[in-house]
């Protein structure tokens, strides 16, 4: 009896997840969310693949694909 209750409540915590993830998908962590494109550095237009900074000083982020 123990058990089916857990897996009950285990249950309906995930089907309180999926119609959170449903409703607000903005409050998602930023590394689950979806990027609409790959970053690129504002000033030189290169694409910024794992790093912080750009080799021309920019910071990361920045810049919106062209």
């Amino acid at each position: 009896m123990l058990v089916k209750t857990i897996l009950v409540f285990l249950g309906l915590m995930v089907l309180v997840a999926l119609i959170g993830r449903a409703l607000f998908p903005s409050a998602l962590p930023r590394i689950m969310r979806k990027r609409a494109a790959p970053p690129v550095c504002a000033k030189c237009g290169r694409y910024l693949i794992g790093r912080k900074t750009c080799d021309c000083g920019n910071k990361a982020g920045e810049g919106k694909a062209k």
